[in-house]
């Protein structure tokens, strides 16, 4: 029987043998298996020998387990083990059995109760305490010997079998693992030495085990970057990217982007800026930046341009040229200033003005301070164009000015106060400037000369709290101009 043992064990073990390398083990590579030593322990009807390491007899065992949640996982367990023990009888006594010897065959369905299942310990933790439940089948073929050391039984011992374990298992990496076990088996027999001891069942014994453990299968990596999908933050990491231990691009300077998209994988930057910083702010990045401590355009290479003419300030000979001027690369206009009025050729609308004459942002001559003294506002009545009598003399004194410099034209501002809607009084203070240039054409002003515009209710002068206040903001204002012939109306 012994032999029929052996060879079940032998070949159960050579079978589990032939699996797959190994590889790693959890939600992504479930099968295990562990290859051990054990060796059996002997409590029974002729005493005890647990814990006693003096006379270790060691077997062979293998499971093969399955990972079905985060702190379980079920298996095949196969173990084979020789046990042995000797009576310690007193001297000058005589009991007809002194010693048993039995090859042992444990089949089991381990069912493994992990600490390492993510909140008492993390999957991955390097020391992984657990517990074990096994029930299973037990199989032994002890041999009885007598004081003379004589067989004087034989007996074959079939019986279901459940064990109780606590293990630690060290996890050297994702494939490889250390692990120790001591459990206690309890066969339902009183058998196991080969002695009945009828009513009881005395009979258990203890396997400690001391194996390696492999994980098996292939973990799914959707981005092949080396951390599977299960630990992996950044699945959808580009081919070719490094990535950390969390399988996220590598980002040396730690500022949330990614080294392969980093054009500043060494100094911490913005994502607008592709990784790259922008001390002044001003939207091109210090590395092409000219002048990387003043806000700049990006077509001047971050640098300032006051009088925006195209010349970067800190290149800029004449940096309040005016808007408009067309410059050199020096930032001085291109063209001269014939009158010399300060005023360039290309911008002058009065390019002949003498020398020494005052003039306004369009190079012509200001207007005389007693004319200007002149342009007082003319009022109406709610909703009328027509213009008050009393207003006449101050239109009369304007209509003399212009005859009297006929340099001069006259801008025309229609105004409304805030009743009625936006449209209409749009309307109604174009009208009304209509009606002052009608006066001023009948009294012989050319219309060239008179230029009107309008601003409905948008320029009221004061409030419009008051009725008062509204008669104030129902005007048309004046303001004098040096006369530009044929230039049109705004």
């Amino acid at each position: 029987m012994k032999k029929i043992l052996t060879s079940i064990a032998a070949l159960g073990l050579a079978m589990l043998s032939l699996t797959p390398a190994a590889q790693a083990q959890t939600s992504d590579r479930k099968t295990n298996i562990s290859v051990y030593y054990n060796w059996l322990q002997y409590h029974g009807d002729l005493g005890s020998e647990w814990f006693k390491h003096d006379k270790v007899e060691y077997g062979l065992g293998l499971t093969v387990s399955r990972y079905i949640a985060p702190g379980l996982d079920i298996g095949l367990d196969l173990s084979y083990g020789d046990m042995k023990f000797s009576a310690d009888y007193p001297k000058n006594t005589y009991y007809p059995i002194r010693r048993f010897d039995a090859n042992v065959v444990n089949v089991g369905i381990p069912i493994k109760l992990k600490l390492n299942n993510g909140w008492a310990l993390k999957e991955d933790a390097f020391i992984a305490p657990y517990l074990v439940v096994q029930p299973g089948v037990f199989f032994a073929s002890p041999d009885l010997y007598d004081i003379n050391d004589r067989i004087v039984g034989n007996s074959d011992v079939y019986a279901f079998d459940i064990q109780a374990a606590a293990g630690i298992k060290l996890n050297f990496s994702e494939s490889v693992g250390l692990f120790i076990q001591t459990g206690q088996h309890y066969p339902l027999t009183d058998q196991v030495d080969g002695i009945t001891n009828v009513g009881k069942k005395n009979d258990r014994y203890l396997q400690h085990k001391l194996g390696l453990s492999f994980n098996l299968g292939k973990a799914k990596d959707t981005d092949a970057d080396g951390v599977s999908d299960r630990k992996d933050k950044c699945p959808d990491t580009p081919s070719g990217v490094a990535v950390d231990e969390n399988g996220c691009p590598l980002d040396g300077d730690k500022d949330g982007v990614p080294d392969y998209q980093d054009q500043c994988p060494t100094e911490a930057g913005t994502a607008a800026m592709m990784g790259c910083p922008d001390r002044d702010n001003d939207g091109v990045a210090d590395k092409d930046d000219d002048c990387p401590d003043q806000a700049g355009l990006p077509a001047l290479r971050g640098c300032p341009d006051a009088d925006s003419d195209g010349v970067a300030d800190k290149n800029d000979k004449c940096p309040d040229t005016p808007a408009g001027t067309q410059v050199d690369a020096t930032g001085c206009p291109l063209v001269t200033d014939a009158d010399g009025d300060g005023i360039s050729n290309d911008l002058d609308r009065c390019p002949n003005t003498p020398a020494g004459v005052k003039v306004d942002a369009n190079g012509c001559p200001e207007v005389d301070a007693e004319v200007r003294k002149l342009e007082q506002d003319v009022n109406f009545e709610t909703n009328s164009t027509v213009i008050q009598r009393r207003s006449y003399g101050t239109l009369n004194k304007m209509v003399q000015a212009l005859k009297d410099h006929p340099e001069y034209s006259l801008r025309v501002v229609g105004h409304a106060d805030s009743r009625g809607t936006d449209e209409y009084n749009m309307a109604l203070s174009e009208r009304r400037a209509s009606s002052v240039k009608r006066y001023f054409t009948g009294k012989q002003v050319d219309p060239a000369r008179i230029v009107t515009d309008a601003k409905g209710e948008s320029d009221p002068a004061v409030p419009n709290a008051t009725l008062t206040e509204m008669y104030k903001n129902r005007r048309v204002e004046f303001h004098f101009e040096f006369f530009i012939p044929n230039a049109p109306q705004p």
